[in-house]
């Protein structure tokens, strides 16, 4: 029988030490024909979102924030503070809402918040596939979580939600944008080079900051002299070798070939990672009969369940499959030992992600003024198997600052991340 190390080197699933300066390369390389309009697998969408300036304390902006089934509404001030805050449903999220019925629930929520903001300029946190304009409206390409507006695809839904208004003003970001922005109100007097945000939940996605004469793909007189915020769509990166089960996670999934990166590192898929190689070790001899005919027949793992198995946490009400399958001493040892690479490996594959877009950003040289890292998501923070954030920081430490001379500061987390941003957005 194999080892455990044997087993994953034969499957193609460990990321040695000198393989991980040649995918920050590719990184690069893939950031570079993005910003240029070629074909990469990052989209690097031109925000027209700058960071430049700091918010006036006190200063507050009406925010709403759709990017879920549910959409919020607030009065934001900065330093953080969230006031007048209500939840409701997303329309469209219960059932099909034409667009008259769409903007008339947002305009409601902002007429309701509008008149005790500081700032005029709505700041809308709108995290569905969309384009940015110049003038921070937003085009929606399509939707998803199943909200039923069709009517609204192709809108500048900005323009129409103002049009509803009789006017004004707004300022449209979306969620990892918004994050990267956040980093701003909990600044305080510290200096800070440059920003990214970085999402790592259900999902995976990062924004930095870049300056004009990169983005190639830009026309002429756009901005000319500011640096503004890119939307990376890092969760389609491609470059990284696959293993047996990322082909086989990737072959069974709603978009194969799409979000490679993202179903690596992101929530959604861990738990099923973990499934595939526990079914390839389990045909390897590597379990006992009984759990390896337990473990072919389960049809799919929560990526809750792997990181709850994996901690040996048992959460109150919830039935964990595995603590049943892996009943026996020497198969819950060894499927733990089989079920920790991958957290592991999805935190190195997040310090590389996040060490390209450091260096990208050409800064953070001078210590006193590292680059700002605002990470949000569940994933990232909230994983039990290992100490994701602090395994993520001994990467970047290792590949920034050892390596490249390369500063940079993971900020405290910041809550409410999104409608933060969207208020900086809106008061910048």
């Amino acid at each position: 029988m194999k080892t455990v190390e044997e087993f994953f080197a034969s499957n193609g699933f460990a990321i040695p030490a000198e393989e991980r300066q040649t995918l920050i390369t590719a990184l690069l390389s893939e950031m570079e024909k993005g910003l240029a309009g070629e074909e990469s697998s990052l989209m690097m969408v031109p925000t027209f979102v700058g960071v430049e300036g700091r918010v006036k304390e006190g200063a507050s902006a009406a925010v709403i924030d759709a990017g879920g089934t549910n959409f919020r509404g607030a009065l934001v001030s900065i330093p953080p503070r969230i006031e007048e805050r209500e939840n409701r449903p997303m329309p469209g999220s219960l059932e099909a809402v034409d667009r008259e019925a769409f903007y008339q629930a947002f305009a409601d929520e902002v007429r309701r918040i509008l008149p005790k903001a500081q700032s005029k300029k709505i700041g809308w946190c709108f995290s569905y596939p969309a384009t940015a304009t110049q003038s921070l409206d937003a085009k929606l390409v399509r939707w998803t979580k199943n909200i039923k507006a069709p009517d609204v695809v192709g809108d500048y839904v900005g323009a129409e939600l103002l049009k509803r208004l009789g006017g004004g003003e707004i300022a449209i970001v979306n969620d990892t944008v918004a994050t990267l922005l956040a980093a701003k109100a909990v600044e305080g007097d510290k200096t800070y080079s440059s920003y990214i945000g970085f999402i790592l939940g259900t999902g995976t996605n990062c924004a930095y900051v870049e300056k004009r004469d990169a983005i190639k793909k830009l026309p002429a007189g756009v901005m000319p002299d500011a640096a503004m915020i890119i939307n990376a769509e890092s969760g389609n990166f491609n470059k990284i070798p696959p293993s047996t089960f990322d082909k086989a996670v990737d072959a069974k999934s709603v978009q194969p070939g799409e979000g490679l990166l993202e179903k690596m590192i992101a929530g959604a898929y861990l738990g099923s990672i973990g499934l595939e190689i526990f079914k390839t070790a389990a045909k390897e001899g590597m379990f006992s009969a009984k759990a390896a005919s337990q473990i072919a027949g389960l049809g799919k793992l929560e990526t809750i369940d792997l990181d709850n198995f994996a901690a040996q946490f048992v959460k109150e009400g919830r039935t964990n499959p595995l603590d049943a399958i892996f009943a026996a001493p020497d198969d819950a040892r060894m499927a733990r030992r089989l079920a920790m690479p991958v957290f592991e490996r999805a935190a190195v594959l997040t310090a590389l992600h996040l060490a390209a877009f450091a260096i990208k950003s050409g800064e953070g040289e001078d210590p006193d003024r590292p680059i700002a890292i605002n990470a949000d998501g569940s994933t990232f923070y909230k994983t039990r198997a290992i100490p994701f954030a602090q395994a993520v920081k001994d990467e970047l430490d290792d590949l920034l600052v050892r390596r490249r001379n390369i500063h940079y500061t993971i900020v405290p987390q910041v809550d409410d991340a999104p409608m933060i941003g969207a208020a900086i957005a809106a008061l910048l």
